[in-house]
Order: structure tokens, then sequence, then C-alpha cells
């Protein structure tokens, strides 16, 4: 006799085809992109520590859901932080 195996629930996918996840902070909602190490090619400066991310670091990129008033889309304004700044900011 043969055991029957319940059916298999689908895989929960990403919010959207293109757009990478939402993220809440105090000041409202953010675009996170994580990086790897491989993906990391440039140095940038942490916008929260002030300390430079070397290339080959893994990091976060992220920008703002709403497009602030003075800049011309939102995508202009991501940074790229430390993993570990990104997470204490409130």
């Amino acid at each position: 006799m043969s055991r029957r195996r319940p059916p298999r629930r689908p895989r929960p996918g990403p919010p959207s085809a293109g757009s990478p996840p939402v993220e809440p902070k105090a000041d409202g909602g953010w675009h996170v992109r994580r990086l790897t190490g491989a993906g990391a090619t440039s140095s940038y400066a942490c916008p929260d520590c002030h300390r430079p991310i070397p290339p080959g670091t893994p990091h976060v990129v992220v920008w703002p859901v709403e497009k602030p008033l003075l800049s011309a889309a939102a995508v202009d304004e991501r940074r790229h932080w430390h993993t570990a700044c990104w997470r204490r900011k409130p």
C-alpha cells in the first residue's frame, strides 16, 4: 500500500519581478538590495559611520520608495551601507 503525499505548497516568490524588497524604517520605506562580495567592485563611504566599504565587501544598497522633493527620481538617492549599519538604523 502506497502512502499519499500532501500537495506541495508553492514557494513564495519576490514581491514583484524587478523590484527589490521594501524595508520600513522610521523615515519611510526603503528598497533594499543585498550585494555579495563578488558583486561589490567599487569603494563607497557608508552614510551612517562614514567609514569606507572596500571592494569585495558584502553590503546593502538602499533607496527610498518615495521620491524626495528635490530629486528627479528616488533611485537617484541610492546609498551603499554596511549591512550592520543598515540594521541599526531606526
